[in-house]
Parts: C-alpha cells; structure tokens; sequence
C-alpha cells in the first residue's frame, strides 16, 4: 500500500500543531517532555518543526498528558479552530 503525500493543508496543520506544543513545552527540556510521552527526543524534534505533520493519535493523546494540554485543544489546532497561529509562536 502507497501513503498518498500529504497535502499542503496537513502540513500547515502539522505546522500549527508543532507551534502550539513548542509553546506549551516553554521551558521544559525537550528530552524530558519526550521521555514523558514515550517517544524519542528526535520524534518531538521533528513534530515540533513540522517534518512530521501527521503524528499518530496516540503519539499526541501521550505529548497531551506529558504538557498538561486537553486532546481537544491539540485537535481543534490541528483543525485550524484555535488562535492564530502568531498567538501560540
């Protein structure tokens, strides 16, 4: 089976999402906040940039626990029916 490439939309999502968890992480050690959620430092890296716009669910239900952020928020981010993306830079 062949993934179809993302579109330009998703990626602006994973963009939005990875501004709003930088944002939420603050001052938090990026290993930390990693090692929390269960995944590596390089994955956070990568979502947090927005080379991995489209994490998997239970990647972003983990990042949600370890930064105290609701699933909703994350996903009405990820949707596009938050602040603009300025406000969580």
């Amino acid at each position: 089976m062949v993934r179809q490439p993302l579109t330009p939309e998703q990626i602006e999502a994973g963009r939005r999402l990875g501004a709003l968890l930088r944002h939420a992480r603050a001052g938090r050690d990026l290993a930390e906040v990693a090692h929390a959620a269960g995944i590596s430092p390089e994955t956070l890296r990568k979502i947090e940039a927005g080379r991995l716009p489209s994490p998997g669910f239970g990647t972003i239900v983990c990042l949600g626990e370890a930064l105290n952020v609701p699933v909703q928020e994350l996903a009405a981010t990820w949707r596009g029916n938050d602040l603009p993306l300025e406000a969580v830079s």
